[in-house]
């Protein structure tokens, strides 16, 4: 998919589509300071538990999740957000279908 063009108002959670068993992402912005990437899980779909170098903040757009961070459970439902630490480690689980916008930070 290429990247929306800027200066347009996005229907954010319409530029991914759900997929049955599968995790599916769609990269918004690309920039060396840090991306944005949308993702959309089916319920029960998982990312396991690694680690990043960079602070990443997930705001979840739609459905509910439960997301680790250094082995504490965060459950999040639409319309919230939690930031992740650099170099801690962290996992997310779909409870539900869900969507994410993820912004990762690299300064």
């Amino acid at each position: 998919m290429t990247t929306p063009p800027a200066s347009q108002v996005l229907p954010i959670t319409d530029l991914i589509s759900y997929q049955e068993g599968a995790v599916v992402s769609r990269q918004i912005v690309k920039a060396e300071a840090g991306n944005v990437t949308l993702f959309a899980f089916d319920s029960g779909q998982e990312l396991s538990e690694h680690t990043a170098p960079f602070d990443a903040l997930v705001h979840v757009l739609d459905g509910e999740v439960e997301i680790r961070i250094s082995g504490s459970p965060f459950t999040l439902k639409s319309g919230e957000a939690i930031l992740m630490p650099a170099n801690k480690p962290h996992a997310v689980r779909a409870m539900t279908k869900f969507k994410m916008l993820l912004t990762m930070i690299r300064a």
